[in-house]
């Protein structure tokens, strides 16, 4: 696939001299749906804004179809926008809220009904065109806003945190229709987006940022298995930090003790960060383990129970499914493979 975004060396500095984006660089293929992820104030909004005309960046270049297009008013972008306030006109229908932007441009009548019958029938809306959009529900109104955006055909469409204001059911089902529409319609979707299991759920490609830098991008599988750095395993799901070191290859220390892992390529004796998942550790009996402690608290989670184990050194997260009572003292192990390895960050 060809990059239909390309964001080069991108700064955006405000006045006082704060830097919401830190020279970040970036390409966006064509028909993927890419998330950006991170915590408030990380520059995911901001970035999507730059992409969208909304703002220009202090310093850098941005790329539409490989022409650069800084300065281009958003209006004249082939890209389109849905904001978490969905922005309908409450004194138009369903139906007008669609095809405003089609009269806007002055499309022939004929021509409108077609392709907002066609919007309607993509979000599941048909028999709602005459109806008020202060009488639908927020999911309703959430599917009039993209069928509005995705009615002028745009080949980029950005969503800026468009389910934030929905429930947590209808949430997810929105999650699953949006997917649907993208592959359905083979466009661009850049999403921002603060809930990591949204973006598990819905990306080709995942950019988490972090403080206006790019942490790491890579598909959800890769992201979750294979983070680059300690941020990047804690934000995206659960994870034990631990401080180490590599005394060599493919071994590592930490809480006095030493471990095989399948990490190579640091210097001897370098300090690293030791990630380990809490579904990857086995709770296997204290008077075969390395690792032993003391279970502080259980909480059923539906799946499995959640475990906060004391090590002493350490306090430590399990997922299992096996039941161990508050106060047992159990041993863990954890395979090479699921001991993660990063090189030390510093902080800017």
């Amino acid at each position: 696939m060809e990059n239909i975004v390309s964001l080069k060396n991108i700064v955006v500095e405000f006045e006082d001299g704060d830097r919401i984006l830190k020279d970040i660089s970036l390409d966006i293929k064509d028909k993927e749906f890419v998330t950006f992820l991170g915590p408030s104030g990380c520059g995911k909004t901001t970035t999507l804004r730059i992409i969208g005309g909304f703002l220009e960046p202090t310093s850098g270049d941005v790329f539409f179809d490989g022409k650069r297009i800084n300065g281009m008013p958003p209006h004249k972008r082939n890209v389109n926008t849905v904001f978490q306030r969905y922005a309908l006109f409450p004194h138009l229908n369903v139906y007008e809220n669609i095809a405003f932007g089609l009269r806007v441009q002055k499309v022939p009548e004929k021509e409108i009904v077609r392709r907002v019958g066609e919007m309607l029938e993509l979000v599941n809306l048909m028999g709602y065109e005459k109806r008020s959009v202060n009488r639908l529900s927020g999911g309703q109104q959430q599917r009039v806003a993209i069928a509005r955006a995705l009615v002028n055909r745009p080949k980029v469409l950005l969503l800026d945190e468009p389910l934030g204001a929905l429930d947590l059911k209808l949430r997810k089902e929105m999650q699953t229709e949006l997917r649907k529409i993208q592959q359905a319609l083979e466009l661009t979707f850049v999403y921002v987006t603060h809930d990591q299991e949204e973006a598990l759920t819905m990306s080709d490609t995942i950019v988490v940022m972090n403080n206006g830098n790019i942490q790491q991008i890579g598909s959800p599988t890769d992201i979750y298995n294979e983070p680059e750095n300690a941020f990047v395993a804690d934000f995206i799901g659960e994870s034990n930090i631990i401080n180490g070191c590599m005394p060599e290859d493919c071994v590592v220390e930490f809480t006095g003790r030493r471990f095989e892992c399948v990490d190579k390529g640091f210097s001897p004796n370098e300090t690293v960060d030791v990630v380990i998942r809490p579904e990857d550790i086995k709770i296997i009996p204290a008077d075969q383990a390395k690792l032993t402690g003391i279970v502080e608290s259980v909480v059923f989670k539906g799946v499995h129970y959640e475990m906060i184990v004391d090590g002493v050194d350490h306090k430590w997260m399990i997922h299992s499914t096996k039941f161990e009572p508050v106060g047992a003292m159990i041993g863990m192990a954890v395979d090479p493979y699921d001991i993660h390895i990063m090189k030390k960050v510093e902080e800017e």
